[in-house]
């Protein structure tokens, strides 16, 4: 696993979580994860393929697709 998709799933992993609790709110990433130009691709790809909403940079929530891919994942990783 390399480090973009490490990033990936530790995004993917702590919008879920707040996305299981309470869909409407956005989570804010913390500014050593943005100060990362790998970590801004990753959103901004997530971002491009509909799988997380960014409010302002770095601030984000999971969508409902973005959610699936998150469960697909977990499923395929269990």
């Amino acid at each position: 696993m390399d480090r973009g998709e490490i990033i990936r799933d530790t995004i993917l992993l702590t919008l879920a979580e707040r996305y299981e609790s309470d869909r409407s709110q956005f989570v804010t990433l913390p500014r050593q994860t943005m100060d990362s130009p790998l970590a801004r691709e990753v959103v901004a790809e997530l971002r491009n393929e509909k799988h997380v909403e960014e409010q302002t940079r770095g601030v984000v929530r999971l969508t409902w697709r973005g959610y699936e891919l998150y469960k697909s994942h977990t499923l395929t990783c269990a």
